[in-house]
């Protein structure tokens, strides 16, 4: 059963917030785990973390072309080998003998999770609703900041306790356990018939998604730049000894900005966008002026809340925009996602070894400043939330 007129198909989103966590935790945890898995495996933890890259990378290239190869293709089923591509992925992680196989193993993640976030916003739009679409969007997105806020530091400790191998065979039960659920309780929908299938160019040009592209582009980037270069932010105040404290404060108000955008975002999808920006430019601001752990510590909780609600943000905007082709405007809005995130890293350290460790915020700064400028004229995205 779908969602009756006024009620939302809590189960179902349910099951898309668990696949959302079991996504980010497939992701990032071996970033936790880098020690142990260059120990048993014999490489270099430098090496090692390439599992997050390589997962990143399949991420990137399976987007596009496995959505617009499968718009015809029923939901369910469709959902059902994604969550079937982490058990499989985790699984040959957790006993392979060899780096390479676990990198290939890593990279059919990597595809299976852009599969899944492609379908991920269309599949929670139609299980509420049209009133309350952005409220089913912020519960199917709950997984995310639950999964790095809670689920890394809670896996990262349980693979220290009983070796990294468990943790993956874990993972690799938790999606069979999801699939089933999935099989269960979810209600299937059809794919798009051949009359209401834009083309990729299409739905490219239609109001609104360049801008939403643009908006995620900058601002995932300036997160990015930020995140993946904390440790040398926090050395200016002497506190890398409290990086993992200071990301708990980051979580947790993640956390809260889920709620809040989950209250908000039908009527207030243009509002939320702003104050995202300007709780994250504050953040940035408070982590270049000041060395006071006072002030480091209201940054992270001003950028928890300000970068929580993002990917819901964007996910709905995205789908406002595209209507009927928003499975293949979810899987642009992963590409350059992804590609924020690959870019981050790359902008990230080329800027601290060049500039020193102040152009990161400043580079943040100017990246928010044109995320801020793609929300300041009315376009039909945020005509469609109530937005003035």
């Amino acid at each position: 059963m779908s969602a009756t007129p006024d009620r939302l198909h809590l189960g179902g989103l349910l099951a898309l917030a668990a696949g959302s966590f079991v996504t980010i935790l497939t992701e990032v945890l071996p970033a936790g785990l880098l020690p142990q898995i260059s120990s048993t495996l014999g490489v270099s933890e430098a090496l090692a973390g390439q599992w997050v890259s390589i997962y990143a990378l399949g991420s990137l290239v399976a987007a596009i072309p496995l959505t617009a190869a499968t718009r015809n293709w029923r939901r369910r089923p469709l959902l059902l080998i994604a969550i079937i591509g982490f058990a499989l992925a985790n699984g040959v992680t957790a006993v392979s003998p060899s780096f390479t196989i676990s990198l290939a193993a890593r990279f059919v993640g990597g595809l299976s999770a852009g599969l899944l976030w492609a379908l991920l916003a269309g599949y929670a739009i139609r299980l509420a609703p049209g009133p309350l679409a952005g409220r089913a969007m912020a519960i199917a997105m709950a997984g995310t900041p639950v999964a790095l806020s809670l689920g890394i530091p809670l896996g990262t400790a349980i693979g220290n306790l009983t070796g990294w191998r468990m943790v993956f065979g874990g993972l690799s039960g938790a999606a069979l356990l999801l699939a089933s659920w999935i099989a269960l309780r979810l209600p299937d929908f059809p794919g798009e018939p051949p009359a209401h299938r834009p083309s990729l160019q299409q739905v490219f040009v239609l109001p609104g998604v360049r801008r939403v592209l643009l908006l995620t582009l900058c601002f995932v980037l300036a997160h990015n730049v930020l995140y993946t270069f904390i440790a040398p932010l926090l050395a200016q105040a002497r506190m890398v000894g409290q990086t993992d404290r200071v990301l708990l404060v980051f979580g947790l108000a993640g956390m809260a900005s889920i709620v809040m955008t989950g209250a908000l975002i039908d009527r207030h999808l243009r509002n939320l966008t702003r104050a995202g920006i300007a709780l994250f430019a504050s953040a940035a601001i408070l982590l270049s002026a000041s060395v006071l752990p006072f002030a480091v510590y209201i940054a992270a909780l001003a950028w928890g809340l300000g970068f929580g609600g993002a990917a819901t943000v964007l996910q709905t905007a995205s789908a406002r925009a595209a209507g009927r082709a928003a499975d293949v405007a979810q899987a642009m809005i992963v590409t350059v996602w992804n590609l924020a995130i690959a870019g981050g890293a790359i902008l990230g350290g080329s800027l601290l070894n060049i500039f020193g460790v102040q152009s990161l915020t400043w580079a943040a700064l100017a990246l928010l400043s044109i995320a801020a400028a793609t929300v300041v004229r009315p376009a039909v995205v945020w005509r469609l939330s109530g937005d003035r």
